[in-house]
C-alpha cells in the first residue's frame, strides 16, 4: 500500500496524504485533484478500491491496426491531443500479427472502466470479420466512435474521408494527363472503404465514356510488399496510370514498375492515398489523395466527450472532403 501511495504521488505531483484521502473518500480534495489521482492509479494498473469502481475511468482506449503506416501514428498524434486538452488519457492499443487480438483489447479496455473508445482501420471496416466485441460495447453503452467505415447494425457515431471523392479526383487527374488504362490496387474484398472507391472508379469511369473492367482491379493487403505484388499483375496488364488505395501500397507499386525497368512518371503514373510522412520526401514525390487528418482526429474527439458528458450522440457518418496533392509520380501519358 505504500509503495502504491509513493507512485501514484509522485505521478500526479501531490502528497502521499493527498492520495490517501481520495482513495479512502474523504472530503478536503479537489475535484481535479480527485480524478487525477484515479486517472494515475488506473495508467499505473492498480486496482481502485471497491467504493470507487463503479466510476468510470478517464482513460479512453485508442485500437489501431498497426503503426507501421504513417497514417495511424499521425492519427494518434492528434487524437491523444485532442484527449488530453480534455482532460482525458489515451490508452493506446496496436494489434500486432500473432499478438492481442482487438477484442482481447476491449475486455481489457472494459476492465480498466474507460470512459470511451476510438477504433481507426480496425475490423468494424471489414465486413465479413466477427463484430461481437463491438456490439458488447453498445450493449454496455459505452461511448464509442469509428474512423473511416460504419457498421451498418450498429448505431455508433462514424468520421470517414470521402472515398468516393477521392477516387475521382486522382482519376479525372491521371485523364487529364491521357491516361486511357489505369488500375487499381485496393484492399481485401470485404474492406468496406475499398469497396466504396471501387463502386466510385466505376461510376467516373462511366462518366468519362469508358469502363473498368475486372482485370484492371487488383486486391492486397495494405503492405509495400502487397502492393508491389499488385501492380506487378497491372503492370502485366498494360495500365499506365495505378491508383492506390494507400501511400505504402503506392510505394508497393513504384517499386514493382522500376524492378520492371521502367521509369515513374515516365512510363507509368502512381497515386496514393492518405499523404502520411514523408511522402514529398520520396523519389519521386508521390502523387496521392490527403485525408485531413487534423480535422477528422479532433471531430472524433468531439464527438466521444458529447457521449461522455450525456449528450446525443450523432448518429450516421461524417464525411469529410480529402485533396489531391500533385507531386512527381504522375505525368502525361508515354506516347
Amino acid at each position: 500500500m505504500t509503495r502504491r501511495l509513493a507512485q501514484v504521488a509522485k505521478k500526479v505531483g501531490v502528497s502521499e496524504a493527498t492520495v490517501s484521502r481520495v482513495l479512502n473518500g474523504k472530503p478536503g480534495v479537489s475535484q481535479a485533484t480527485r480524478q487525477s489521482v484515479l486517472t494515475a492509479l488506473d495508467v499505473l494498473g492498480y486496482e481502485r478500491p471497491t467504493q470507487l469502481r463503479g466510476e468510470r475511468a478517464r482513460l479512453v482506449g485508442l485500437v489501431l491496426p498497426e503503426l507501421q503506416n504513417p497514417i495511424f501514428p499521425a492519427l494518434a498524434e492528434v487524437i491523444g491531443g485532442a484527449l488530453a486538452q480534455q482532460g482525458l488519457t489515451p490508452v493506446l492499443c496496436t494489434q500486432t500479427k500473432g499478438g492481442v487480438s482487438e477484442a482481447d483489447y476491449v475486455d481489457l479496455l472494459l476492465q480498466q472502466q474507460v470512459s470511451g473508445v476510438v477504433f481507426a482501420g480496425g475490423l468494424f471496416a471489414q465486413a465479413d470479420a466477427p463484430h461481437e466485441h463491438y456490439r458488447q460495447l453498445a450493449e454496455r453503452k459505452i461511448p464509442v466512435v469509428l474512423i473511416n467505415a460504419a457498421i451498418e447494425s450498429l448505431d455508433f457515431p462514424c468520421i470517414s474521408c470521402d472515398d468516393a471523392v477521392a477516387v475521382e479526383q486522382a482519376w479525372r487527374h491521371l485523364v487529364s494527363l491521357g491516361h486511357e488504362s489505369i488500375g487499381l490496387v485496393l484492399g481485401p474484398t470485404d474492406h468496406v472503404p475499398s469497396r466504396r472507391k471501387l463502386a466510385a472508379a466505376r461510376e467516373v469511369a462511366r462518366a468519362n465514356g469508358g469502363g473498368l473492367s475486372g482485370e484492371c482491379v487488383e486486391r492486397s493487403m495494405f503492405s509495400l510488399e502487397g502492393g508491389q505484388a499488385a501492380a506487378s499483375r497491372l503492370l502485366d496488364k498494360g495500365v499506365t496510370g495505378i491508383i492506390c488505395a494507400s501511400d505504402p501500397l503506392a510505394l508497393g507499386a513504384i517499386r514493382a514498375a522500376r524492378r520492371r525497368g521502367l521509369a515513374v512518371p515516365g512510363d507509368v503514373s502512381v497515386v496514393g492515398y492518405d499523404d502520411s510522412a514523408f511522402m514529398n520526401c520520396t523519389e519521386p514525390p508521390l502523387t496521392t489523395v490527403r485525408q485531413p487528418i487534423e480535422a477528422m482526429g479532433r471531430a472524433a474527439v468531439d464527438l466521444l466527450c458529447a457521449q461522455i458528458r450525456g449528450g446525443e450522440a450523432h448518429s450516421g457518418e461524417l464525411l469529410f472532403e480529402p485533396e489531391l496533392v500533385v507531386r512527381g509520380s504522375t505525368a502525361q501519358v508515354p506516347r
